[in-house]
């Protein structure tokens, strides 16, 4: 395998990310590893250019043309010296006790959410968009207003970093109410991105989509990463033997055995996600079903994908 493909998965791979040692290094070696392999199938074709450059059109300046970006990669680039953006994302962070799930994943669905977060918060600072941050559970815990200076970046970075290091707070899922009041304050159209289990309670799943509708009524893009650690959330690949299960977020507890009903929970499982992304799909919220134990090209290549839409 070439090096410079290696080093893109490993960047991309959870439990590498997890290794280096702060949150800007990770969130720095995510995003250059992702930009790394875009070349590489299955993303041929599809590139991006942070803000800080433009490809050379003939009548440019010679005197602005990046010589270091042309010597490695051949092609010729103009730097640019003007602000330019319209853009203002937020990443809603869903911080409730379920998502210190972990089970068979390297990370927890909080510490995998984070440093989504955090490499998404990176790319739109160099593309020079405006990006905030918004944690929550039962109801909205941090609000850091959209800003696109570099420094910003450093405390949203840290603030994500505490977030993931707090002691599991005792507190349930309320995307719902979360993601109405976030519509409520946003006065700009802004691209939301929202990064959760989605573990209301099932009578609160249809609250969770008007709250989604709201938002784009309100005029934002949406886009929702569902974070699960499939092997037991989805697949419910647990030992053939009696378990007592505990809701991280109540505290009830059940006694059963998993064999007894894996094929139905399977079923209602995937019904679940199916009809969550239909029902999203008919108000062009993007919805993105992701695995704690893979890489993050996937989320990084849906928001790259959404955020083309929009310029």
């Amino acid at each position: 395998m070439p090096a410079a493909q290696d080093t893109s998965l490993r960047y991309l791979d959870p439990v590498v990310v997890s290794r280096l040692n702060n949150m800007e290094l990770r969130a720095r070696m995510i995003v250059e590893g992702f930009i790394t392999g875009l070349h590489k199938s299955p993303y041929h074709g599809f590139s991006v250019e942070f803000a800080e450059h433009r490809p050379y059109i003939a009548g440019d300046e010679l005197r602005y043309v990046d010589w270091k970006v042309y010597g490695k990669t051949d092609r010729h680039y103009v730097k640019r010296f003007e602000e330019e953006t319209n853009l203002r994302h937020y990443v809603a962070l869903d911080t409730s006790a379920s998502m210190r799930y972990r089970e068979q994943a390297p990370l927890s669905k909080i510490a995998y959410g984070g440093y989504l977060a955090a490499a998404l918060h990176y790319i739109m600072v160099k593309q020079r968009d405006a990006t905030g941050l918004i944690t929550f559970d039962e109801e909205i815990r941090d609000v850091l207003p959209p800003r696109s200076a570099t420094s910003w970046l450093r405390q949203i970075l840290i603030r994500l970093q505490q977030t993931i290091d707090r002691p599991p707070p005792q507190k349930r899922t309320g995307a719902a109410k979360a993601l109405s009041e976030i519509a409520e304050r946003i006065a700009r159209r802004s691209l939301v991105v929202v990064i959760t289990d989605l573990f209301e309670n099932v009578g609160e799943h249809e609250d969770l989509l008007k709250a989604l509708r709201h938002l784009r009524y309100r005029g934002h893009e949406v886009l929702v990463f569902h974070v699960l650690e499939s092997a037991t959330e989805r697949a419910f690949d647990f030992p053939d033997a009696p378990m007592i299960f505990r809701d991280m977020e109540t505290g009830e507890e059940i006694s059963l055995q998993p064999a007894h009903i894996r094929e139905n929970y399977r079923e209602a499982a995937a019904f679940f996600g199916n009809r969550f992304r239909r029902q999203c799909l008919e108000y062009d919220i993007d919805f993105v079903e992701l695995n704690t134990e893979q890489p993050y090209d996937k989320a990084l290549l849906a928001y790259l994908n959404k955020r083309k839409k929009m310029v």
